[in-house]
């Protein structure tokens, strides 16, 4: 039987730890500890997180995709506790999104990247979107055009650049996320990327790149010096 959290040493309570030394002292286990309160008889609120935690390999992006189905599976989380943990990792993936609208203007692949992980980095199927930019970067415009299934999704090139004309854009950038998590262009990738070039250089209209996005990074066509 473990020792329950109130007898443990006061630094090493997550509450007490949190408020004496600021929540960067934390571990992702102690976090959620403190979210869901308590444990058990046989585990503490902290050993039950890192429990979870170790059973998608510390990953709180995978966790985040947990239903409260999967949750409650784990031994010691009830539906209160489980509805703690999704609601905690929706608000922290929604301040992400919040946080991208502030990027008004591209100035490098890492502002699209920002700007897009939080809405397509940890989904199960692929989604295309597109931002549509103007002479100075600036974003008028994003917008998802189409959702596939596991292993891709078909790009209608004409419906890339139709909004193009509604929004007086004269540039593109393209992104698409790998739900494998693998950060490598597919064959249909570059064959689809050199579609959209050409059909921008006829359009004058540029693309300036094209991303591949997952969970936690990104390919840009451009900084490989694929275009």
């Amino acid at each position: 039987m473990s020792m329950p959290i109130h007898q443990w040493a006061e630094d090493d309570r997550p509450r007490e730890k949190f408020l004496s030394k600021g929540k960067f002292a934390l571990t992702d286990a102690e976090l959620l500890a403190i979210l869901i309160g308590s444990g058990s008889k046989h585990e503490s609120a902290v050993q039950l997180c890192q429990r979870i935690l170790a059973q998608v390999d510390n990953n709180l992006c995978t966790l985040g995709r947990q239903s409260i189905k999967q949750l409650t599976d784990f031994k010691g989380i009830g539906e209160a506790k489980a509805l703690s943990i999704a609601a905690a990792l929706e608000l922290g993936k929604r301040r992400r999104a919040a946080e991208s609208l502030e990027i008004k203007k591209i100035t490098s692949s890492n502002d699209v990247f920002r700007i897009l992980q939080p809405l397509i980095g940890d989904l199960y199927y692929e989604e295309f979107w597109v931002l549509y930019l103007n002479n100075n970067n600036q974003i008028l415009h994003k917008k998802q055009l189409s959702r596939g299934g596991i292993n891709g999704t078909v790009i209608d090139v004409r419906m890339v650049f139709q909004p193009a004309f509604e929004y007086h854009a004269t540039a593109i950038i393209v992104a698409h996320n790998h739900p494998s998590g693998k950060l490598k262009e597919s064959q249909s990738d570059l064959t689809m990327t050199n579609a959209l070039k050409q059909a921008g250089n006829l359009l004058q209209i540029k693309v300036l790149d094209h991303l591949i996005i997952t969970e936690r990074g990104y390919f840009s066509f451009q900084d490989e010096g694929i275009f």
